[in-house]
């Protein structure tokens, strides 16, 4: 008896609080249909830091102790996160993140602390979450000052950032091996025209898509009183960069899209512990892609801020022109054993690494086709030239297998 009167008073209270709620609700609301100008923008931010970013924390609160208990199993669930799809109404994803935010958040109290003071938003926990389901909540604890420091800083996107580099000091392999499984995953679908409309659908890895989106800028720029929308403008782009191509040479030896990458010399290197490249305009890659790329393109050396602009445009190559067109006159098209593709699909490659002393010459050169170059970076395929001058390929001891970490 006892038992059910603290349990029908609980209910009551928490009933109380329920109506509270909306009570409150129905009050912001009614302020934001009133506001304007900087009362309704201040009003915006308080709906996220006082309301709903708070909620979220106390959400993920009951979350954890609901997986706990098991209690899902009585409606018939075979999850929590099926439970939270039907009951909640929550996408897949949406009810699996805040699945893994719960689990992970009785771990770290300082993000749990600053999530439900609204300090950081829903999206920079869930960046930790990930984090910490990446490299674990160890690794993640020990740094977890610093990383919300970082977060009360910035927007989500630019904390991913943070979060990449940190999750590629400490864990180099891992990810590696997530780079290498976004770009198994890489896919584009061009559907057949109905109704005057061709579908489009695919997905890129980080690398693909700075690339598309950097070759695709100088055709973004709105005309005067230009009434197509974003969208509009981006498909715009594609078709205009489908009919006049890069500029390149038919050769490939011509101007490509200009993708920055800023990277450390460490991260050059190949030394344990260095940071992740950062693509400009956001994302990641491994360090395996930085030196795959800095076999054939062009590098500025930056020791501060201002000079970005000023060494943009006095880049060295680390392929010099002559060079390039002596040994696509040698190769003349990939060497990879088997490969025949074309020279505007390659690049040169440097046997031994010129980040790790190989010169920048014909014996130490090779044509290689982008697939086959990230094959020697990425997945540790090693390309050998034999004294008759054909080349070999020689796989990896093992095959690198996808790892949990982009499942």
């Amino acid at each position: 008896m006892a038992v059910a009167e603290v349990s029908s008073a609980r209910g009551r209270q928490f009933e109380a609080a329920v109506e509270k709620l909306r009570v409150g609700v129905q009050a912001v609301s009614a302020c934001v249909r009133d506001a304007d100008g900087e009362t309704l923008g201040e009003a915006l931010i308080q709906i996220r830091e006082a309301g709903i970013d708070p909620l979220e924390a106390v959400f993920a609160t009951g979350v954890r102790r609901f997986d706990k208990s098991g209690e899902y199993k009585a409606d018939g669930a075979l999850s929590l996160t099926a439970w939270l799809r039907w009951k909640c109404k929550l996408s897949g994803g949406a009810a699996m993140e805040r699945v893994e935010i719960a689990r992970h958040l009785e771990k770290l109290p300082a993000t749990a602390a600053a999530f439900a003071s609204g300090d950081v938003g829903f999206q920079h926990v869930a960046v930790l979450a990930r984090t910490a389901e990446h490299v674990g909540v160890a690794a993640v604890r020990k740094e977890e000052g610093r990383l919300l420091q970082a977060a009360l800083t910035m927007d989500p996107g630019q904390f991913t950032t943070v979060a990449k580099n940190f999750e590629h000091r400490v864990d180099a392999a891992g990810a590696l091996a997530e780079a290498n499984h976004a770009y198994q995953r890489r896919y584009f679908h061009m559907g057949e025209p109905q109704d005057g409309l061709v579908r489009l659908d695919g997905m890129l890895d980080a690398e693909g898509g700075a690339t598309l989106r950097t070759a695709l800028q100088a055709f973004m720029k709105p005309v005067k009183d230009d009434p197509r929308s974003y969208g509009q403008r981006n498909a715009d782009a594609l078709v205009e960069l489908g009919r006049q191509g890069t500029g390149s040479k038919r050769d490939g030896a011509g101007p490509r899209p200009q993708l920055i990458i800023r990277a450390s010399l460490d991260t050059l290197a190949g030394i344990k512990g260095a940071p992740a490249g950062e693509l400009e305009g956001g994302g990641t890659v491994p360090a395996e892609t930085v030196q795959r790329i800095a076999c054939d393109s062009a590098v500025s050396r930056i020791t501060g801020q201002g000079e970005l602009e000023h060494e943009l445009s006095h880049a060295s190559r680390t392929l010099p022109a002559s060079t390039r067109r002596a040994l696509e006159a040698r190769d003349r098209h990939c060497v990879f054993p088997g490969c025949t593709r074309p020279l505007s699909w390659c690049d040169g490659h440097h046997l031994v690494w010129w980040t790790r002393g190989g010169e920048t010459a014909l014996p130490n050169l090779a044509m290689l086709c982008r697939p086959h170059h990230r094959m020697v970076h990425e997945e540790n395929w090693r390309l050998v030239r034999q004294k008759d001058g054909r080349f070999s390929a020689i796989p990896p001891p093992r095959a690198l297998l996808p790892n949990s970490r982009s499942a």
